[in-house]
């Protein structure tokens, strides 16, 4: 049994979505205690709820403690096994973070998986469909898997009631990524959208991102667009390819919130990535961690941020796999990060 204390390092819920996806991939229990700690609302919300019994139906697990704002839970996976899944959070509870808890142990088995998640597609303090989309997935791709992302419904706070669909076959190898170098730009683009609003704030959105990035001396070409929706909502996209990554930021509509803003949140992230020499944005460099510690050899990457998720997630890790994760820099500033894996994702087939 191992056991994790989920108030160390950022103190929450990748914690414990990290541990669950481990447990089921290797097959050993884990019990959490303190689970969400550092939060406002300590304990098991909607959408970590829909995490632990999404990871107990594809692993037949005994779990004990599965109960809104439980703050302990004991996990005994028994197995794992593909198939058609549906999972409704029932709030505004992200449906990403449910596809990121089961990805990567649906991809160690032989078969395919169809993964239906209901809930928040663009919501605070997770990764948006359209970043995942963008980036994360093109990511996975590289690395081997063999998977699809598509949204059938946009689902923003506070009615959520978005739709995703995750498909997957299984593989049986991951393979390792290099990114000292990101290349040359060549690339900038975005994405602007609402739904149930008028298609006048995803302009403003768009004249505003585009309006920062001139004044850096970018140009880029930024997509409108209307989102089919529960309840009203903005999101603006805004991605840099180059020769070898990618990388992305978002900026999310609020109630009372000037479109400009909105625009202005993703335009800072992307204009301080782009300044940096990073390969990878800090949202992969913790995203990436848990497939590459089970590639077929070691990986590297410069982020530019060094965040308590990325030290939190590492740690994690190296409580289920034998890798190495070596991450040089200092809180808050730029880093690398070297993983050498210790065992393989054919290992756990």
């Amino acid at each position: 049994m191992i056991e994790i204390d989920g108030a160390q390092g950022e103190g929450g819920g990748q914690i414990l979505r990290s541990a669950l996806a481990l447990s089921i991939l290797t097959q050993k229990p884990f019990r959490i205690v303190n689970i969400r700690a550092k939060r406002a609302n300590p304990g098991l919300q909607a959408q970590h709820l829909q995490a632990v019994k999404a990871s107990a139906r594809i692993s037949h697990a005994e779990v004990e403690g599965a109960a809104l704002r439980s703050t302990r839970l004991v996990f005994r996976p028994r197995g794992k096994e593909p198939g058609r899944y549906v999972f409704d959070i029932g709030t505004a509870g992200s449906t990403l973070l449910v596809v990121q808890t089961v990805y990567l142990p649906l991809a160690a088995v032989r078969g395919r998986s169809v993964v239906t998640a209901i809930g928040g597609t663009h919501v605070p303090w997770s990764p948006c469909f359209h970043y995942l989309k963008w980036v994360w997935s093109p990511f996975l791709s590289e690395m081997g898997f063999r998977c699809d992302l598509r949204l059938e419904r946009a689902g923003f706070y506070p009615k959520g009631g978005g739709r995703v669909v995750f498909e997957e076959e299984g593989i049986e190898s991951v393979q390792p990524l290099t990114l000292k170098d990101r290349g040359r730009l060549v690339k900038l683009w975005g994405y602007s959208a609402v739904a149930k609003l008028p298609l006048s704030i995803a302009e403003r959105q768009r004249n505003q991102a585009l309006r920062r990035l001139e004044q850096q001396g970018y140009q880029a070409e930024i997509e409108l667009d209307e989102l089919r929706a529960v309840s009203p909502g903005t999101v603006i996209v805004l991605v840099a390819e180059f020769e070898n990554t990618r990388a992305a930021y978002v900026g999310l509509g609020a109630r009372g919130k000037p479109a400009e803003r909105v625009a202005d949140e993703a335009a800072d992230g992307l204009l301080g990535f782009l300044t940096s020499d990073a390969t990878v944005d800090e949202f992969q460099a913790d995203q990436l961690l848990l497939p590459l510690a089970v590639a077929e050899g070691p990986s590297v990457y410069r982020t530019p941020r060094v965040t308590n998720h990325l030290l939190t997630n590492a740690e994690v890790v190296r409580r289920f796999l034998p890798a190495e994760i070596e991450v040089t820099g200092e809180l808050g500033s730029k880093g690398e990060v070297i993983i050498r894996p210790g065992s393989r994702l054919r290992d756990y087939l």
